[in-house]
């Protein structure tokens, strides 16, 4: 099964073991000091373990000075880094995984608050429309010493056992902003025609082949298109790529954005599988070295399919394996149907972009992975019974944990199906991999013999008849329905009622209370065919949300002709209309309204839990029946409490 994709192959002089490349992504899980940490070692080795063929890390700082990308990233500046990246190096060569350290330096994507230095560098003085600053334009001598300050960090990655160096001349950062003629507006040898707007990369591959030897593998991560006007475009990327080759680059790693562009990068939840592959496409007819390519791959089919269709040479699966770490070892297996999916709900980069740890709304583990792991999973259960109240995200996960542990837990779930909240999650458009979640993990459960009784709603009763060692409470939480006059109206519905079709609307006057991940989903569903204004009492919309999934929301809600009003409370509910209260002015509007939804959120049962803990020694509670949140918060959480329950 998959013959392509765990096919050997060969970048340079290295061989592999499959075609799965994960490509560098941002982790915040290294040391202050630029040091690998336990923690990011073994989050890669989790990876290197269960198949893949060659990681490239995380964006890797060359510059003290103006080239920090992150509070927590890996550093090549330093002698002094060279003991704990051989630790990462060799713990990957257990394996017989191929390590490249990726060399990058943010240039003007990146606040001036985030550098030593106090300021940003760039080749000319264009402010990133993103971050909002003008950067200083570097001197011809600073282009000259930023080169060699790259071909250091390679000569420190040689030291450390790593297998290659990647550069980043992608995704709008330095030496993408070299390559490109919408940043690079200089007038010296390093600025102008294409030959100079190469040069500094150019320089930088010559000097890391002098200086580690024409068989140390350098590969090139490109942007092969910015999806910008004036900037590179796919014929210009083709031809940067054979350029690169002409300097003896072992590979080139395509890929496409800027952070103008930023959707096109790491791509939410709304562009589907293999929607960029013309890009690696067009590079691999260019071109004979090997090509790796990231295409939004969720599936081995589709992984392999890109392979025989001659697509690229590597298929880069990036959070892929972060929703998953044992993707590869799965799919060579043929348990494709245990593989957690990325959802493209992009938390993970939400949390790298505050400089937080790693996390994912599907994998509970990520970030995590010195904590839970096989090694400190206590398998002490021995066959006895515990009591899981609700099916939802909390105690699936909950169940899981318990089962591997040796438990037999036993899930009561009072509807016809497992997945609780996210039954509603998936409902919205480009949902679907939501659901596929709640498929995987109903099959993960099946996988560990978990005894499930749907249409069963849990009492004391018939959980004592269990004679359970302790009972987990994941009844998830009640829709919140504002106490003002006319919430209980014939024309008041729940958002998750209507979000699951029980109720259907066509050219009425809806307006949507609450501008939350749920508001927002659902004002985009029913603003189709409806007249949909959503109000919000506080001054902001998606807080929950990364700012391209919150933008993509609005701009779908607008194109459809729906309203936001921000700084809106619900007063009043009357027949055919809303009162709304301003929550600065206390000036009251009102508002025409065929229908009001309430997506207000959820709170805690604290009554049904209360029963539970008075008539059982051991309980704890997950998920929204402990406090209101995501899928993710409910997984990591009911995880948590499982390990050492």
């Amino acid at each position: 099964m998959y013959e392509k994709l765990f096919s050997r192959g060969k970048i340079g002089n290295l061989e592999l073991k499959s075609r799965i490349v994960m490509p560098p992504m941002g982790t915040s899980m290294a040391c202050a000091n630029g040091e690998a940490s336990p923690e990011i070692i073994r989050y890669y080795e989790e990876r290197a373990k269960a198949g893949c063929a060659l990681i490239c890390t995380e964006i890797t700082c060359v510059d003290e000075e103006t080239g920090a990308g992150g509070f927590y990233q890996l550093h090549a500046t330093s002698p002094k880094q060279v003991q704990s990246l051989k630790k990462l190096a060799d713990t990957m060569h257990r394996y017989d995984t191929k390590i490249f350290l990726q060399l990058h330096h943010p240039g003007r994507e990146i606040s001036s608050a985030m550098e030593p230095a106090g300021e940003i560098v760039a080749p000319s003085a264009i402010a990133c429309p993103v971050i909002g600053e003008v950067p200083r334009a570097m001197t011809t001598a600073e282009v000259e010493a930023m080169g060699k300050k790259f071909v250091k960090g390679a000569v420190i990655a040689k030291m450390a056992g790593m297998d290659g160096v990647e550069l980043h001349a992608a995704h709008g950062y330095l030496l993408n902003q070299f390559m490109s003629p919408l940043t690079n507006k200089r007038t010296d040898r390093y600025g102008g025609d294409f030959v100079n707007r190469m040069r500094l990369i150019a320089e930088i591959v010559i000097g890391i082949r002098y200086a580690c030897g024409p068989d140390f593998p350098v590969s090139v991560r490109i942007s092969a298109n910015e999806h910008l006007d004036g900037g590179i475009d796919l014929k210009e990327g083709v031809r940067i790529a054979r350029y690169l080759e002409s300097l003896g680059v072992v590979s080139i790693n395509v890929s496409c954005g800027t952070y103008a562009t930023g959707d096109t990068i790491v791509e939410p939840y709304y562009r589907p599988e293999c929607w960029k592959k013309d890009l690696a496409t067009a590079v691999k007819a260019a071109v004979k070295i090997p090509v790796i390519a990231v295409n939004t791959i969720k599936n081995p089919a589709t992984a392999e399919k890109l392979l025989e269709e001659g697509v690229c040479d590597y298929v880069a699966l990036g959070r892929a394996q972060l929703a998953d770490a044992e993707w590869a070892k799965k799919a060579k297996e043929g348990k494709e149907h245990l593989i957690r999916k990325c959802m493209g709900c992009m938390f993970c980069f939400k949390a790298a972009a505050m400089g937080m740890p790693t996390i994912c709304n599907a994998n509970p583990n990520l970030g995590l992975e010195t904590i839970y792991n096989e090694d400190t999973l206590k398998k002490n259960g021995e066959g006895r019974a515990v009591a899981v109240i609700g099916g939802g995200p909390g105690g699936m996960q909950a169940a899981l944990v318990l089962a591997k542990r040796g438990f037999k837990p036993v899930i009561f779930e009072k509807s016809d199906r497992l997945g609780g909240s996210m039954n509603y999650a998936c409902k919205p458009p480009h949902k679907e991999l939501v659901a596929d979640l709640i498929t995987t993990m109903t099959n993960e459960l099946k996988e560990e013999n978990v005894e499930v009784r749907l249409n069963t709603e849990a009492n004391v009763e018939n959980v004592k008849a269990l004679n359970p060692y302790g009972v987990f409470i994941a009844t998830g939480g009640d829709p919140i329905r504002l106490p003002v006059p006319g919430a209980d109206g014939d024309n008041v519905y729940i958002a998750q009622d209507v979000v699951d079709g029980k109720y259907t609307f066509s050219g009425k006057k809806i307006v949507v209370v609450g501008a939350g991940v749920t508001g927002l989903e659902t004002a985009e569903m029913l603003s189709k065919d409806n007249d949909v204004t959503v109000v919000e009492m506080t001054n902001n919309v998606g807080d929950a949300l990364y700012r391209s999934v919150k933008n993509y929301l609005v701009r779908t809600l607008e194109g459809n002709g729906a309203r936001i009003m921000t700084l809106q409370g619900l007063s009043e509910i009357k027949p055919g209309k809303v009162v709304l209260l301003h929550s600065a002015t206390a000036f009251k509007t009102e508002l025409d309204a065929d229908a009001v939804i309430f997506a207000a959120g959820v709170k805690p049962n604290k009554a049904l839990a209360d029963e539970f803990y008075a008539a059982f020694d051991k309980v704890t509670t997950v998920g929204d029946a402990s406090k209101p949140g995501l899928i993710g918060d409910a997984l990591r959480e009911a995880n948590s409490k499982a390990y050492v329950f």
